[in-house]
């Protein structure tokens, strides 16, 4: 470094994570957010600090007990993290359920969506809960009395609990103290209440309104002292020797049984919850008040989702939008034009402003067509009804070779995969698993024609899975092409994947672990140098994190050497922008919006060739030394200009959905002057029909 700027200089990783989830609660306050919408975001924080606390602290936890004094490059030891992240995390936890109390239910209560609780029942609507207790639930329910002969029972991961204090004696004359009340998974949190009841025309009954009404029925002849709702969250990480296992499926597959009953690292409990009842619970988890957060609502915010699925108001929703086929796919093609569609020159795809259906269009093309000899195919994440998967079958069930590279070790989709893996095996395809310790996360497709007697190759690559549900949210490109390089370098990749053998040299692909850490180094410093000889330089990348601190320190490197450089992240961002000295040619921003913004893209000036790279890899360490992830080059100069205009230039002109990191490493809304411009609507309105 050329100058020594104010330490540290890289951010908390989980202090950045937290203020990506405080920008997402932001779209929950921002009032012009359609009102079950914002309902939404309070969900999708509550899952994200779920995974938050599954994965992130699990492991701030265990770097206090393996390294306590080791001092990370953000300056803190694990314990000064620690701290930290759950000093933040109550506070974000407290902001999210003062805006549902405060704000969001009224307004819906205003809309006639209603939560009815036990204690606004009327005579006719207690009756009903009460039937609806007796019928629908209390079979299901198996009350657990604590005492040497009952322990403490085994909770699973996020499950909803009930801790009920009781007096008395039964009738073995044990005398009664703690009861515990597991909820059954099958039980739906949301019961719907009939509108005639209601008096409205959208009003629901939580279960816990039902088990704290009548959760005494299930100890006759005793005394209750109330009924406190709470769940446990536990360390889902898994944990698979790849190196000593011989069967990867078998070994996930009994790991898997063990996720939901990991060491517990969070608990949640109903606010009312009497201080003795807490402490009981804290001590049965080795949790102390750090761990505990104490809220004003459901313990699981996420399961309110259903509201925004179930009440059928377009109104309070954002504007439906149906993506469009862009052409040539815009008509029905048989097999053949979509192979001819392709090889007259590449084509470009932007998801969800762009449908995803010429993607199924291709693969259901290869499945078809007699002059597919094989298809190849990696899978990451799919879902459990994928059509994409029943065409692979399909292909397989003609008699086609199909080659599919499953990561079994996706976080949360390891059962959907191993189940598609069978499937695909019971076919008769070829199925593997990628390179042990090292997870394949490339997102690519590999088909194989006869023509002329000669065999052509056909390709999809893309920066987000093959899931056409988060198609429809997740933002995200993708290239249909038939150029001989590309398309040769898929096939080394997939070689690498499938057998054995020395390292293969690509001609057009980025690879991960072997070239792409390399490359976008040099590419950094290619752009470092032309600013030294005062040559115009330029870099501009856009990615899900940025955590690499090798890679951040070229950057800061490049900065210095005046290089202009401008990062869009939507989430974890190691780097400080703006600092003088260190950062101060870096802006940062992060776009929180409609969709979800997951396209991985690189553009480097180049010296007026203008190289972009489209990615499945962000700047971690991860994803450059301990995964298969591929960048691939858009040569076609309009399509270029589509992806730099797409992915830069608008999103730079947002004044809407934007923010920009300051150099604390907060972030403050982006607002100007100008007309109001959201990159969201404006790539609608521009791809849209």
């Amino acid at each position: 470094m050329t100058q020594k700027a104010v330490e540290p200089w890289f951010l908390n990783r989980e202090l950045s994570l937290l203020k990506f989830n405080e920008r997402v609660l932001a779209m929950a306050e921002n009032r012009e957010t359609p009102l079950l919408e914002r309902l939404r975001y309070v969900c999708i924080v509550s899952s994200n600090l779920d995974e938050f606390f599954e994965i992130r602290i699990s492991s701030l936890k265990a770097q206090q007990l393996q390294t306590p004094n080791l001092v990370g490059s953000d300056g803190l030891t694990p314990a000064e993290a620690f701290a930290k992240v759950e000093e933040a995390t109550h506070a974000l936890v407290a902001r999210q359920y003062d805006l549902l109390n405060d704000e969001i239910l009224p307004r819906m209560e205003h809309e006639g969506i209603t939560l009815h609780h036990a204690s606004e029942w009327n005579e006719a609507q207690q009756q009903w809960a009460h039937a609806t207790f007796t019928r629908d639930v209390m079979p299901l329910l198996t009350p657990i009395g604590l005492d040497p002969a009952h322990p403490f029972p085994r909770v699973y991961n996020k499950s909803l609990n009930f801790i009920v204090p009781l007096s008395g004696t039964d009738a073995f004359g044990r005398k009664a103290s703690i009861a515990i009340v597991q909820a059954p998974r099958a039980l739906p949190r949301l019961l719907r209440m009939p509108s005639e009841l209601s008096g409205r025309p959208d009003s629901y009954v939580l279960l816990t309104s039902l088990m704290r009404a009548f959760v005494g029925e299930l100890f006759p002849g005793m005394t209750m002292a109330g009924c406190y709702q709470w769940r446990v969250t536990r360390n889902s990480d898994l944990f698979v020797d790849e190196e000593e296992v011989t069967n990867l499926r078998l070994a996930l597959q009994g790991e898997l049984s063990q996720r939901n009953f990991g060491s517990a690292v969070r608990l949640e409990i109903d606010k009312l919850t009497p201080p003795d009842l807490e402490h009981f619970l804290q001590r049965e988890f080795s949790l102390g008040p750090q761990d505990t957060y104490r809220v004003n609502g459901p313990v699981n915010l996420s399961r309110l989702m259903q509201l925004c699925n179930v009440a059928d108001r377009p109104s309070l929703l954002f504007p439906t939008y149906r993506a469009p086929v862009p052409a040539p796919f815009d008509r029905s093609l048989d097999p053949g034009e979509m192979f001819d569609a392709i090889a007259a020159g590449d084509q470009l795809l932007h998801h969800p402003y762009q449908s995803f259906q010429p993607v199924i269009d291709f693969l259901t093309a290869a499945a078809l067509d007699p002059e597919v000899m094989a298809i190849k195919q990696t899978i990451y994440r799919t879902g459990e009804d994928s059509e994409l998967m029943q065409i692979l079958l399909a292909a397989a069930r003609a008699g086609k070779e199909v080659t599919v590279v499953v990561e079994l070790m996706a976080r949360f989709d390891e059962q959907t995969n191993i189940n598609w893996a069978a499937k695909l095996e019971e076919v008769g395809a070829h199925v593997v698993y990628g390179v042990v310790g090292h997870k394949t996360h490339a997102k690519m497709a590999l088909v194989l024609r006869r023509e002329k007697g000669r065999l052509r190759r056909y390709a999809h690559l893309g920066t987000g899975n093959y899931h056409p549900r988060t198609a429809r949210l997740y933002t995200d490109f993708g290239l249909l092409t038939a150029d001989a390089a590309l398309c040769e370098d898929m096939d080394k990749v997939f070689s690498q994947l499938t057998g054995l053998g020395a390292r293969r040299s690509l001609k057009s692909l980025l690879q991960s672990p072997f070239t792409m850490h390399d490359s976008m180094v040099a590419l950094i410093r290619a752009e470092a140098q032309a600013a030294r000889e005062g040559k115009k330089a330029r870099i501009m990348a856009k990615m899900n994190s940025l955590l690499e601190e090798g890679v951040i320190q070229e950057l800061y490197e490049a900065s210095q050497a005046g290089v202009k450089i401008d990062l869009i992240i939507r989430g974890v961002c190691a780097l400080r922008s703006g600092v003088p000295g260190l950062s101060e040619n870096i802006r940062v921003r992060s776009l929180i919006g409609r969709f979800l913004e997951h396209s991985r893209v690189f553009y480097f000036h180049a010296q007026g060739k203008e190289t972009v790279y489209l990615s499945s890899a962000d700047w971690m360490d991860r994803n450059f030394f301990r995964r298969v992830e591929i960048a691939f080059p858009v040569n076609d100069k309009v399509l270029k200009k589509r992806v730099i205009d797409e992915a830069f230039t608008y999103a730079l002109r947002d004044n809407q959905l934007s923010w920009q990191q300051q150099p604390d490493g907060n972030f403050t809304r982006v607002r100007s002057r100008g007309a109001p411009f959201s990159l969201h609507q404006y790539l609608i309105d521009r791809l849209g029909v």
